[in-house]
């Protein structure tokens, strides 16, 4: 059984052109924006886009975004795989593939007007990278604007950039409805990624580190945030390879815990950190002075975000 390619637009006349019909028949239009070097966390992401839209069109936009990346990045080196990623997008039925070229995404160069993220770009990623989150939102709002989607999928591993575009689609009034998908994760348990492929295999060893020390800190949530972090900190602490940037419990919307924190209050565990030259993140829901320490599963929108949700 074949599976034929998705139709791939590379302006915006072709993508307009290509998601006319739709519009006109009031079809639902659903969007999932990537950076190329697709696996199956983006695959998940499509076929949660499928069942929000239905019959209507569905959207992947490849684009290797310039703005978010700071000085010293891996902009360069970053994967570009665009024959293998038409080939995920056709197993998952995609539509419409939109892989624009940065002139046809930033003509004239970088834009004038940019999307100013606020104080939740200030912490965890923001603090380690200046400039990132205002790259994500600029380029974000753009893909809004082109696509015009009813829906939008965004997977939980990129939790701050999930907060973000929730908050600017609020805030802005875009009328998107932003879903975040869980987090897909690899057989040990290291959250997929298009940049797991530079680790080697004894990095990727090291890299377990990562989603055992949020385990360990759902399992000791029951007793409070510093037991939490204490356990995490030891399971990272016995990587040797592992050179931690962060690891913080924060409110579902990156906000500071109440102190003292309620028992049963949902709240976010996030990490990052280097193996070898990698830069990883990663995160996972807790609940803080609960038995349980976890919820049953990874939620699509937290209590204070619902609006606009499913």
């Amino acid at each position: 059984m074949t599976t034929s390619l998705p139709v791939l637009a590379s302006t915006r006349e072709e993508l307009s052109t290509l998601l006319a019909d739709a519009r006109r028949s009031g079809l639902r239009v659903g969007l999932v924006p990537t950076m190329g070097a697709l696996h199956e966390g983006h695959a998940s992401l499509m076929r949660e886009a499928r069942d929000r839209v239905g019959d209507g069109p569905v959207v992947v936009s490849v684009f290797v975004n310039p703005l978010q990346f700071g000085a010293g990045e891996d902009l360069d080196r970053y994967p570009r795989t665009l024959d293998a990623d038409l080939e995920v997008c056709a197993r998952e039925g995609v539509d419409v593939v939109f892989a624009p070229s940065v002139e046809e995404v930033y003509p004239g160069g970088d834009p004038m007007v940019t999307v100013e993220p606020g104080p939740q770009a200030e912490v965890l990623e923001g603090r380690s990278r200046p400039g990132h989150f205002r790259g994500v939102l600029t380029v974000v709002a753009k893909l809004f604007g082109l696509v015009r989607p009813d829906v939008a999928v965004f997977g939980q591993k990129d939790y701050q950039q999930l907060a973000l575009i929730r908050r600017m689609a609020e805030d802005l009034c875009l009328g998107v409805d932003v879903v975040g998908a869980e987090t897909v994760r690899e057989a040990g348990g290291l959250a997929l990624s298009s940049r797991n492929r530079y680790l080697d295999e004894e990095q990727r060893l090291e890299a377990l580190a990562l989603s055992r020390a949020l385990r360990a800190a759902q399992e000791a949530a029951a007793y409070g945030v510093g037991p939490a972090l204490d356990a995490a900190r030891a399971e990272l602490r016995a990587a040797h390879a592992v050179d931690l940037d962060y690891l913080e419990v924060t409110a579902p919307d990156l906000s500071p815990l109440p102190d003292p924190v309620p028992p049963g209050t949902v709240a976010r565990v996030l990490v990052a950190a280097r193996v070898g030259t990698t830069r990883l993140i990663d995160n996972m829901p807790l609940v803080l002075g609960h038995p349980e320490g976890r919820p049953d599963h990874e939620p699509d929108h937290e209590p204070d975000h619902q609006q606009g949700e499913r």
